[in-house]
């Protein structure tokens, strides 16, 4: 960058790239990446020292500070302790089971760049296009027309070509090599906006274009509803040549991501969380769900017995004088309970319909883009035509969600079971592992085996 083009934002960019490079694939440093467990751990000692050695102490060996009898101090301090074991249970299970890395399973493949970069089939799509940008235009370019035998040999059974969109009739599933799970014992999962993952793929040049999802030989729609009808996304995500990671060089299982601060790819990855140290993914989903659930009722508890009794006191003539450490255990369990209940609710939410929190943001994406059409098809108050346009749309493709999903398993119950598995104990206790392995994932039937999603009139019959 010349001296004359310096510009604010043109360092700060320069700086950025330069220290990117400089990082390579090298993940955070040990101590930042655990830095906020032994946070988490001295919050959880904290409140247990305030709630057991001063709130309930005080009520079993009946000082005046009291708040309550001794029967009341004994029992809030066995199910403290009860809720305790299940959360310090939970939470060590997400902390010492790996997320998935398939890079310890899946041997690398050498490919080379083009030094021209190649002409991609799909056109970038625009603000009024409700596909969004092209998986295939989001990520560096590799030229795998030469190395047919190595992608043949990265342990991948789907085909690099691109056959003609089948009609399926039962619903397939994706293949990999077999990755057997060990449960909590695997060695070596909290918000997304923390660390975002980085998406990687490549393209095969002069591959054949991909089937055109346009509103042909409809009369009755108008050239509007032609320009502002929904076109998902033509890329065919489950080719190899669209899941290799330019920096782990494997051919990545479907739902795998690369994660910029643990430095590799992750199995089904969710999202990156400092509190437990790595990524949720694949083998500690479930017990990173079983441990926001006992940590929001825990938080709750405390919060709601304290509060309750510090009220209860100030009815009284005598009440005793509030303690300071009251009010910051109520602050502390007030926070980190709603924040833990309301990341249970969204992981409930997304395991159900089989998303991970990646791919809900594309669906969010396109729901917004296509609330965008609808607002420059029709005026603001049209609320009924808007509701007409969805349904038309949702008639001939189905619902985003769900028969847009890739993944979608047919129900709620058998997405929830693939997560937190079929015995209803498992669901509650940081045991057992779902039905998914990780590396091999059933796919809707009303995508293509290549991973595009069809028509409706292009599904299995049974399914129309």
């Amino acid at each position: 960058m010349s001296s004359s083009d310096r510009t604010c934002c043109g360092v700060v960019e320069e700086a950025r790239t330069r220290s990117r490079n400089r990082r390579g694939n090298k993940p955070q440093p040990w101590i930042v990446l655990k830095f906020a467990v032994g946070l988490t751990l001295a919050l959880i000692a904290y409140t247990g020292y305030v709630y057991v050695g001063i709130f309930c102490k005080d009520m079993i060996v009946k000082n005046e500070s009291a708040l309550g009898s001794l029967t009341t101090g004994i029992i809030f301090v066995v199910v403290y302790s009860f809720l305790l074991l299940i959360t310090v249970w939970s939470y060590f299970a997400v902390v010492t089971t790996s997320p998935g890395y398939p890079a310890d399973f899946i041997e690398k493949v050498e490919l080379e760049r083009p030094v021209q970069p190649p002409v991609h089939a799909q056109q970038p799509a625009t603000s009024d296009d409700t596909r969004g940008m092209s998986f295939e235009l989001m990520s560096p370019a590799v030229d795998v027309s030469n190395h047919a035998s190595a992608l043949s040999n990265a342990g991948n059974n789907v085909p690099v070509t691109h056959p003609a969109v089948p009609a399926a009739t039962k619903q397939d599933r994706v293949y990999h090599p077999t990755l057997h799970y060990q449960g909590t014992s695997t060695p070596g999962e909290a918000h997304i906006v923390d660390v975002p993952a980085n998406h990687e793929s490549v393209h095969v040049p002069g591959s054949a274009p991909h089937p055109p999802h346009e509103n042909f030989g409809n009369p009755n729609l108008d050239a509007s509803s032609a320009m502002f009808a929904r076109r998902p996304s033509t890329t065919p995500v489950l080719t190899p040549e669209y899941r290799f990671c330019n920096r782990d060089r494997i051919i990545k299982p479907p739902r795998t991501h690369h994660c910029r601060a643990c430095g590799t790819c992750v199995l089904k990855y969710d999202h990156h969380c400092p509190w437990v140290g790595h990524c949720v993914g694949a083998y500690n989903h479930k017990f990173f769900v079983n441990f926001v659930q006992w940590a929001s009722i825990l938080s709750f508890w405390m919060f709601a017995t304290v509060l309750g009794l510090n009220i209860k006191s100030r009815m009284r003539p005598s009440a005793p004088a509030l303690n300071p450490q009251h009010i910051v255990l109520m602050a502390q369990t007030a926070l980190f309970g709603l924040f833990c209940f309301l990341m249970f609710l969204t992981q409930v939410q997304l395991i159900m319909l089989n998303q991970t929190t990646v791919e809900s943001l594309g669906f969010r994406s396109m729901q917004e883009r296509e609330q965008d059409n609808l607002t420059h098809m029709h005026r603001w108050y049209e609320c009924g035509a808007k509701k007409r346009t969805r349904r038309r749309w949702d008639k001939e493709w189905g619902r985003i969600g769900k028969e847009g999903n890739l993944w979608w398993l047919g129900s709620r119950r058998a997405n929830w079971e693939s997560v937190m598995g079929k015995n209803v104990w498992w669901w509650f206790l940081p045991v057992g592992h779902g039905l998914d392995d990780g590396m091999n994932f059933p796919t809707n039937p009303r995508f293509d085996k290549e991973g595009r999603w069809r028509r409706r009139r292009e599904w299995p019959s049974d399914l129309r």
